[in-house]
């Protein structure tokens, strides 16, 4: 059986926006989840990763040569 978990997000087009908003905001975790970018608050995200949801949180990492990356990291895969 299936389960369905609702999660309480808010949704953007890509992973760039979404980071953006975290950085902008000071609030949240912006993570990937069913294809797609989303951005919770802490206590959401411990929610869903106690029920065995997999996402993956993101990141921005800075590059030896100034630019950055998004780095992805699994949870619960």
């Amino acid at each position: 059986m299936i389960k369905t978990v609702q999660i309480h997000a808010t949704e953007f087009p890509n992973a760039g926006e979404a980071l953006q908003y975290v950085d902008a905001s000071g609030v949240g975790r912006a993570i990937r989840c069913d294809e797609k970018y989303l951005v919770v608050d802490e206590a959401e995200l411990r929610r869903i990763e106690t029920e065995g949801v997999p996402f993956a949180l993101l990141s921005d990492h800075a590059m030896p040569n100034g630019s950055f990356r998004i780095m992805t990291v699994p949870v619960n895969d």
